[in-house]
């Protein structure tokens, strides 16, 4: 197991990091295959609630493209919300069984507008000035908290974070993630982000991401939870789904993109 999981750590990462650099149309397509397989196990996932697998993934990939071609405007945002539920509800209006049938549209809404529109942060922080340092910024400080807060809440863990929800998350290894993911973002500002990010919004986003970061986690451990499984698929050797290894950028994309917005102008 540990010998697959290195191994598709050595292409993955490798791959990962050719989109960010080239950015554009390679990062674009990557982040869209990224977002379609989110949406594929998160349905999966909340197969008890029998959500409208085929429609879904037609009106996230729609969504997906319209996002990129809109550029984030919030009229069209809105619009696709309202087009969304529309096709949704008028399914199961015209259907021949309605039960459970708003539980159906409540579950494929949230997996093809949310998980869409969280994972088109990414393009919109790459499209930014310095979008390949602030992807990398983004990518390593939620590695490097993510590392922390298992390793320190394995060795020091005595309190729950959420048990309900990750019986194994601890409170000391949350702030562990915080503290290195900090410490992490300020060696990025001095190692290669000097000439984007002062000290100051390095700190910020560090705290925001590494916060936001885990509780992103947490989330789609809730929706797991709910689908008592234990990984979202089985796509990536050794690692799971691909929803396990981006839960964390969920929330965690948007938030570093419009605290990007609030600092740029504040500081």
């Amino acid at each position: 197991m540990l010998l697959t999981r290195m191994l598709t750590a050595f292409v993955g990462i490798p791959l990962i990091f050719i989109c960010i650099y080239f950015g554009g149309l390679p990062f674009y397509i990557f982040m869209f295959a990224v977002m379609f397989f989110c949406v594929q196990e998160y349905l999966t996932i909340c197969n008890k609630y029998k959500p409208h697998v085929i429609l879904s993934l037609l009106m996230a990939s729609a969504f997906f493209v319209a996002l990129q071609y809109c550029a984030s405007s919030l009229n069209m945002v809105a619009v696709s919300a309202v087009i969304m539920l529309l096709i949704l509800f008028a399914v199961e209006v015209f259907g021949e069984n309605t039960e459970h049938s708003v539980g159906r549209i409540s579950i494929s809404f949230l997996g093809v507008f949310f998980i869409p529109l969280a994972m088109m942060h990414m393009v919109y922080l790459r499209d930014m000035k310095g979008g390949m340092q602030l992807m990398l910024f983004m990518f390593i400080v939620v590695w490097v908290l993510d590392t922390a807060a298992y390793a320190f809440g394995r060795m020091l863990g005595k309190h729950k974070l959420a048990k309900s929800v990750s019986p194994k998350k601890t409170i000391e290894g949350a702030i562990a993630g915080i503290v290195f993911g900090v410490a992490a973002a300020v060696a990025c500002r001095y190692i290669f982000m000097h000439d984007i990010i002062n000290l100051r919004q390095a700190l910020i986003l560090g705290f925001v991401i590494s916060i936001i970061g885990q509780f992103s986690d947490l989330a789609e451990s809730l929706i797991k939870r709910d689908g008592n499984i234990k990984d979202s698929g089985k796509i990536i050797p050794g690692h799971g789904g691909v929803f396990d290894r981006f839960d964390s950028y969920l929330f965690a994309a948007p938030a570093m993109y419009y605290t990007l917005h609030l600092i740029s102008r504040a500081y």
